[in-house]
């Protein structure tokens, strides 16, 4: 992998986390237009990068994760459904993200869906706490990101809106969210990397290609969520439902041609 190609994925990454578009299905476009090998080092780093999207919502809303005590309950009830779900499907998540098809399709119907979110759910709660409840049902809603292509983005935000929350208390919860569900699912990937007789070795020599991908990642990050609160504010979800179903369309297209794509 080139410096240029690891700044380019960490790019992506950072943009793609966030937004409810499904970095898995950007990532797949990415790599193809790049006409990238995807080799272990490659899976590796697009693992690792993530550490850096994480720390953006850490550096960015610090205040309110020294908030209090409670806060951090809430997001663990958030986050066991995926936990444990996690956990006991873990076999046929990972069977399900190396087929395209699946990635593309969903990327095309969770597109359609996006189109009629701010309809279906445009009432809101005066008060705007987010209840152990609550913050559970958000927790289940976060567990249909595990199908490849939905976006966990969307699948919380949508939770918490259909919870009669606001976007933006939503979105801010999603991202909140992300810290734990990530920072397990990447921990757990680097983890078994780690394990491997060559994998310490092959993340040692490539330490600075590493370094500059989380700190991408991190800046990149940092600009899609303060840019996405702002924007959804304004125009909702209208735009990215459109959006996914154009990265779809693009996708299946891709594989009717016989074009070989391949989830990292």
């Amino acid at each position: 992998m080139t410096i240029f190609e690891a700044v380019v994925i960490a790019v992506v990454e950072g943009i793609t986390e966030f937004l409810p578009i499904s970095s898995t299905g950007h990532m797949i476009i990415t790599e193809a237009l790049l006409g990238m090998n995807i080799d272990e080092f490659t899976k590796a780093f697009t693992v690792n990068i993530q550490f850096g999207a994480i720390l953006s919502v850490v550096v960015l809303y610090w205040k309110r994760f020294l908030q209090s005590w409670t806060f951090y309950q809430k997001l663990f009830v958030a986050f066991l459904p995926a936990a444990v779900i996690g956990f006991l499907a873990g076999d046929l998540i990972d069977s399900l993200l190396e087929n395209v098809m699946v990635v593309a399709v969903t990327m095309l119907l969770g597109g359609i869906l996006l189109l009629f979110v701010d309809k279906w759910f445009k009432t809101e709660n005066e008060n705007q706490e987010i209840t152990y409840p609550t913050a559970l049902k958000i927790g289940f809603w976060q567990c249909i990101a595990m199908i490849p292509g939905v976006s966990r983005s969307a699948a919380s935000i949508i939770g918490g809106m259909q919870q009669k929350l606001s976007r933006t208390n939503a979105a801010e919860f999603s991202f909140f969210l992300a810290v734990p569900t990530m920072a397990a699912a990447s921990g757990y990937k680097l983890l078994k990397i780690i394990l491997d007789p060559n994998g310490v070795s092959m993340l040692k020599d490539n330490l600075t290609t590493l370094l500059i991908g989380n700190i991408v990642a991190f800046i990149v990050a940092m600009i899609a969520i303060k840019t996405f609160i702002t924007f959804l504010q304004k125009h909702g979800f209208k735009v990215f439902g459109w959006y996914r179903i154009v990265v779809g369309l693009i996708l299946i297209t891709l594989l009717l041609m016989g074009i070989d794509l391949k989830v990292v």
